[in-house]
Order: C-alpha cells, then sequence, then structure tokens
C-alpha cells in the first residue's frame, strides 16, 4: 500500500513540474503585452511601420495593441496611462513628440514600463528611440531642390513642429539653404495632421495665388504627403515650372515622381527595417539586456 500511495505522489509531483515547465516556456517564447500608441495613424507611412512593428511582435509570440489619438496629444497622454493600467509589458510610441506627453511617461516610469520611441524623440521616460537620421534626411531633400532649381530661386517649406523627425529635418534643410546665397526662404509653413494632403493643396493654391510665375521656384516638404498635395495643386494651377521634394519614399511619390514631372524627388525611409530594429531591441530588454544607445539610426535612399 505504502508502495501505490509513493508510486502516485511521485507521478502527481511530475505532472505538476510538467505543468509548470510548460507554463515557463510559453513565457519564454512570447505571452508580452506590447501597448503601441501614436497621434499619427492617418499618416501612410505611420501605419506602414506599425504595421510591420506588428508583424514582428506577432511573429516573437506577443500581444500589440495599437491606439490612434488622430493628432490629439492629450488624448494620447490618456492612452499611455490606459496601458500602463492594464499592466503592458512595454509601451511603443509611434512617432509622438515625447516632450508633449511628460504625464504619461511620468506613469509608465512610475510602472517600470518602459517607453519605446519609434521615429518618435528621445527625453526623460523614454527608453530609447529608433528612427532616421532625419538631419541627413532634410539635407538630402534640400539638395534635391537646389539641383532642380539650378541652386538658386525662392522656396518654401512644409513642416509640422510636433513631429520630432520633421522638425529635425526641417533644421537640416534650413542649414543647407543657408549655404546658398542665390537661395530665399519666402515662407515656412505648418501643415495640419490629420489631412495634410488636403491641408497642403489648399495651402498651396493660396500661395499660388499670392505668388506669380517666378517668385516660387521650388517647395521643401517634410514629408510626401504634402509634397503630394502641393504637387496637385501645381498641376491645377498650371504651375509646373516649380519643382517639389518630400520625405518617405511613398507609393504615390514615387509614381509622381516617375511621371517626370513637378514632384522631383523623396528620400526612402526604412521603415522595415526600423520596425524589425526596435523589436529586436524590445525582446533584448525582455531578457534582461542593456542597450548600448538611446539613439539608434537607420540611413535612408534618395529617390528620383
Amino acid at each position: 500500500m505504502k508502495t501505490s500511495r509513493l508510486v502516485v505522489l511521485v507521478f502527481a509531483m511530475a505532472l505538476i513540474s510538467g505543468s509548470l515547465w510548460a507554463a515557463g516556456s510559453e513565457e519564454s517564447a512570447g505571452g508580452k503585452k506590447i501597448a503601441v500608441v501614436t497621434p499619427y495613424m492617418a499618416n501612410a507611412t505611420t501605419a506602414a511601420v506599425i504595421k510591420d512593428f506588428e508583424a514582428e511582435a506577432e511573429a516573437r509570440g506577443w500581444t500589440v495593441t495599437v491606439s490612434d489619438t488622430a493628432g490629439d496629444f492629450g488624448l494620447l497622454v490618456s492612452r499611455i496611462q490606459d496601458a500602463v493600467a492594464q499592466q503592458v509589458d512595454a509601451i511603443v510610441l509611434g512617432m509622438g513628440d515625447p516632450a508633449q506627453m511628460t504625464a504619461g511617461l511620468n506613469a509608465a516610469a512610475d510602472a517600470d514600463i518602459p517607453v519605446f520611441g519609434l521615429d518618435a524623440g528621445l527625453t526623460d521616460g523614454v527608453y530609447l528611440n529608433v528612427t532616421s537620421d532625419n538631419g541627413d534626411l532634410g539635407r538630402r531633400a534640400a539638395q534635391a531642390l537646389l539641383d532642380a532649381i539650378g541652386n538658386s530661386g525662392k522656396v518654401v517649406l512644409f513642416t509640422h513642429d510636433p513631429h520630432p523627425g520633421v522638425r529635425a529635418r526641417a533644421d537640416g534643410a534650413r542649414e543647407l539653404f543657408a549655404e546658398h546665397a542665390g537661395i530665399e526662404i519666402v515662407r515656412q509653413i505648418h501643415i495640419e495632421v490629420p489631412g495634410p494632403v488636403e491641408f497642403a493643396r489648399g495651402v498651396t493654391a493660396d500661395l499660388l495665388t499670392a505668388y506669380g510665375k517666378g517668385e516660387i521656384d521650388g517647395i521643401w516638404a517634410g514629408w510626401d504627403e504634402p509634397a503630394y498635395g502641393a504637387t496637385q495643386a501645381i498641376n491645377q494651377a498650371e504651375r509646373t515650372e516649380i519643382r517639389v521634394v518630400g520625405v518617405d519614399g511613398t507609393d504615390f511619390a514615387r509614381q509622381e515622381i516617375d511621371s517626370g514631372d513637378v514632384f522631383v524627388a523623396t528620400v526612402v525611409q526604412d521603415f522595415t527595417g526600423m520596425a524589425s530594429k526596435i523589436a529586436e531591441l524590445i525582446d533584448a530588454y525582455l531578457k534582461g539586456e542593456m542597450p548600448d544607445s538611446g539613439m539608434y539610426t537607420v540611413p535612408g535612399t534618395l529617390y528620383k
């Protein structure tokens, strides 16, 4: 009788041990919860890079939730706080300026939940940021515009300061334009988001009414969507002497460039590379590995 009881006890312990091992294996293979928060899901490239990240995360067995606030930064803070309340393992900030969401970052820090920037900025409360070298992107787009207008003329800048990447691109463009005595920046215009294509199209139509032929030679846009809107307005007004450049390398931008008309160049960002890199860094963090840096940049390529 004692022997049979011992056999049953050993068998039961083996079952419990096996169950615990299986649960531990499942946790080590995945089972993590990642919250992605963004104000810019309406932007084609934001949507694409977040989709790429979701694929990378799901391949690792993580559960991903995505929250879009359509340009509302106050709501973005609430979404970060919601993610903290849900006890996620990590938060990814998709292309939002962390300087505008201190309360949310503080809530994450208090809960020991890391915030990773995906083409966002780097500030207190952000563990690390993966992005392009945005200053270089801006300069390369500006150089393409200089080449298209012969290093001389009057240009307009389309910017969006709430996005750290676009802000850095505009700084890079201004620096390069300042090196050319023949270049005059006649206007710098903030483009609203959501709806940058429509907004830029309307703004450009107004510019073309205010400035006659020879008074605007080029438009530098901090990303492709306002460049596309500007191109539409220029073509409609038959002011095709004006040249336009953008940044991102979207399909619609490449199509316009291939047509050989107004839109002359874009700088392609490697969004797939960014998504892969941030997933790799989050994976390393979850395994207890420290990053080599707080900022990781992925190079872009000129398309013209």
